[in-house]
């Protein structure tokens, strides 16, 4: 069946002269051939199949009424691979219908409208265009995968997903003056998960960039669909004036739509729906002549520059790339229920000292939750004029008891969002017509959206293995995504690496009393996670006394060669003994350019090992970068651990990212972090945001040491008891003043620490 793009491109033959040429291409030599001689109206259709390594070039002069088209033959059947690219200049250029994937572009972006610097794309559009995890191997090789140029153009019912590697998804581009006050039009996208960078440089959309901020775009973004885009802080970062965001969906996306540079952009009926999920965000504010109307935000988590609505301090006569401060901003008839957070004069310190100004927060319904403050504070705010708003849960800060509360029955209307039941409250919070854009309306009809991460043991298949020399191996190659292999009684032994490229749960099976699961291995490491790859332990021991005297033993790691996928390692009631050949055995280390999502462990034990229990510290270059989001180790043993038993590392002191937070809970600690040096710690945690340390019983140990770097660090050391050992270290490395870490109910050999 013919595809629907290719009917719309026929809509255009109608109108196109009696001339126009069809050209059928089948490969790269019959495209160049068909363009030597294009003209308005005529159409370039594109054989299905594989086009592998296209550098795509596409220019001339269409008409309105008779654009230039490239078009596939089949929905969802042309393929653009390897290194492939698409550059488009000229004018009245339509491209629909291709699919970029297994691969990556050679180029600074995947699809450009600009063929070079002086023949930029002008009234083209692209539409129906696919680009599904064709990311950069290396996660901090970065590139941007659209690059908007030119004037004029639309890009609308694309589908972009899996951008793995640091750089833009998609960027308006303001280097140029023909890109200034462009008109370009970005509508019923599907902007589909981007996995967490683990740095800066993971938006979704960004239009124009500090240098050029103080030029307008004036660049329309509505009714797209951004789901699960995870990347940083900043889902939209808006870096020009003159920009309109309307009725876009915020689907399960941690951050938040920043009006980071610019002046006078308007941001009216978008909806945010955070689902409870950690750090969804919705609106910060920065700079003047902001107008933030009739926005939907629910169920969001975050907190400070990730609350649903952010009005942020700024910079006394700030440079172009720091924090202008906010004026004259409209904040207007905006809904806020069960989320987190709401902050006014966020950022406020010695630096973003300049409150908001001549800025007017009304009519706006909000609602928290029941987790600390939900209208937050954090500097002068008379310059903010209140009037009309109303709190319906949630607790307030002080300088905002001037806003109404009340207890207000909320009903969800056909459209799928609360409104207050009493008719006299119509109008406050967000208008009763909102009809939020459904997944259906974007993307490609033809291209599936893609669902959830496969999950352990989700493909239901589980696999007996038998206590045989390699047949875990064997069984663990052969195996699909999802499968659990089900370890017999007695000893398996591993001759050679696991080489980890799918989802796996390695279980023991039920055993008689007195018999146990033993994995032994013979090479440096028994399992090397690598693209794709997610591990899951439970119910095992391992034990490394057959392991060689190798640099760099592990038990598990990760491959040396770049990860474009984020990963999960899950242990529970796991044994991990007698990694002890040489000076440094680690049980898991996550090695440069990796980053795991989770890393969990739970209801295990760990004696005599020579190294680290979780090595997350590859990454030391100080660019914000870092190899673990979540971690954490509940109800756990650890014995004879010259290491520590946690070595987290993020550095630098970019504010465009939200982890790495860390939970170590209800562990006993003896004789661990003990191997020498100045430095030794049990619980080594340099640049973690969010930390918790609770009910630990530490003895005989060396200390736990807590670094600060950068924001607003969230660090707790709570009711822990410490036997022979050293207080903990805390150390502010920028911060002025006493270290920003809560302490109580903790015992020091037996007394409650002051």
């Amino acid at each position: 069946m013919l595809r629907y793009c290719l009917l719309l491109a026929m809509t255009f033959l109608f109108a196109a002269p009696a001339s126009a040429e069809h050209f059928f291409v089948r490969n790269q030599s019959e495209y160049a051939h068909a363009l030597k001689d294009i003209e308005a109206g005529d159409i370039i259709i594109l054989a299905n199949g594989e086009w592998r390594d296209f550098e795509m070039v596409i220019t001339g002069k269409g008409r309105k009424d008779a654009p230039i088209t490239v078009i596939s033959e089949e929905a969802g059947k042309v393929f653009l691979t390897g290194q492939s690219s698409l550059r488009i200049g000229g004018q009245y250029i339509l491209v629909t219908g291709l699919v970029f994937r297994d691969g990556y572009s050679p180029r600074g972006e995947v699809v450009s409208f600009r063929r070079n610097k002086q023949d930029q794309a002008r009234h083209s559009r692209v539409t129906e265009v696919v680009i599904d995890g064709f990311s950069k191997p290396d996660r901090y090789d970065s590139d941007y995968w659209v690059g908007m140029y030119g004037s004029n153009n639309r890009f609308d019912h694309n589908y972009l997903v899996g951008k793995t590697n640091k750089g833009v998804t998609m960027a308006v581009r303001l280097d140029s003056e023909e890109s200034r006050e462009n008109g370009h039009r970005i509508d019923h996208n599907y902007f589909g998960p981007r996995p967490v960078l683990g740095s800066n440089g993971g938006e979704t959309l960004r239009i124009g960039t500090s240098h050029y901020s103080m030029f307008n775009s004036n660049t329309l973004v509505e009714n797209n669909i951004f789901d699960r885009t995870d990347g940083e802080v900043e889902i939209i970062s808006s870096k020009s004036g003159g920009n309109i965001f309307r009725g876009n969906v915020f689907l399960n996306s941690r951050g938040t739509l920043t009006l980071r540079h610019g002046d006078n952009n308007l941001v009216e009926r978008n909806v945010f729906l955070g689902n409870g999920k950690d750090y969804t965000g919705g609106i910060r504010v920065i700079n003047r002549g902001q107008t933030v109307r009739g926005n939907y935000m629910e169920g969001l988590r975050g907190t400070g520059f990730s609350s649903a609505l952010t009005v942020m301090n700024g910079v006394p006569n700030s440079p172009v790339n720091r924090y202008v401060q906010v004026q004259d901003a409209t904040i207007a008839n905006n809904t806020v229920i069960d989320s987190r957070r709401v902050t006014l004069g966020a950022g406020a310190d010695e630096e973003r000292s300049a409150a908001p100004i001549d800025t007017t927060f009304t009519n706006n319904l909000l609602g928290g939750t029941q987790v600390g403050t939900f209208l937050e504070v954090d500097a002068d705010i008379s310059g903010i004029e209140r009037s009309g708003n109303l709190l319906v849960a949630g607790k307030a800060h002080s300088a905002v008891d001037d806003i109404a509360r009340a207890t207000v029955e909320m009903v969800r209307a056909d459209n799928g969002l609360l409104y207050p039941a009493d008719p006299a409250l119509a109008n406050i919070g967000a208008p009763r017509d909102l009809s939020p854009v459904a997944l259906e309306q974007v993307g490609p009809k033809w291209y599936a959206k893609p669902g959830n991460d496969a999950l352990f043991g989700s493909s239901g298949t589980v696999i007996e293995v038998a206590a045989e020399e390699d047949e875990l191996v064997d069984a663990a190659a052969a195996a699909g995504p999802g499968d659990i292999l089900m370890l017999a009684p007695g000893e398996h032994i591993a001759n050679r690496v696991i080489a980890l490229d799918k989802t796996l749960t390695i279980r023991g099976a039920v055993a008689e009393e007195g018999e146990e699961t033993v994995i032994l291995f013979t090479r440096p490491a028994l399992v090397e996670l690598g693209e794709g790859g997610n591990l899951q332990l439970e119910d095992i021991a391992i034990d490394g006394k057959l392991a060689p005297d190798s640099v760099g033993n592990s038990a598990i790691r990760t491959t040396i060669f770049p990860i474009q996928s984020n990963m999960r390692i899950e242990m529970d009631r796991v044994t991990v003994r007698d990694l002890n050949v040489n000076r440094s055995f680690n049980v898991l280390t996550l090695g440069k350019s990796a980053l795991a999502d989770r890393v969990s462990i739970r209801n295990s034990a760990f004696t005599n090992i020579s190294g680290t229990v979780v090595s997350a510290a590859s990454e030391t270059d100080d660019y914000g970068q870092y190899n673990v989001e979540y971690l954490e180790i509940v109800g756990s043993s650890f014995a004879q651990v010259r290491g520590a038993i946690a070595d987290v590392y993020r550095g630098g002191r970019d504010e465009s990212t939200f982890g790495p937070f860390v939970t170590i809970t209800g562990n006993a600690l003896a004789e661990v972090g003990k191997g020498g040096g100045a430095d030794t710690a049990s619980i080594l945690l340099h640049g973690v945001q969010t930390a918790r340390i609770e009910r630990n019983a530490f003895a005989d140990t060396a200390p736990l040491r807590i670094v600060h770097t950068v924001g607003t660090p969230v660090s707790a050391v709570i009711e822990n008891s410490f036997s022979a050992t050293p207080p903990p270290v805390y150390t502010e490395l920028h911060y002025e003043g006493e270290p920003r870490v809560e302490e109580r109910g903790n015992t020091m050999d037996g007394v409650e620490a002051e």
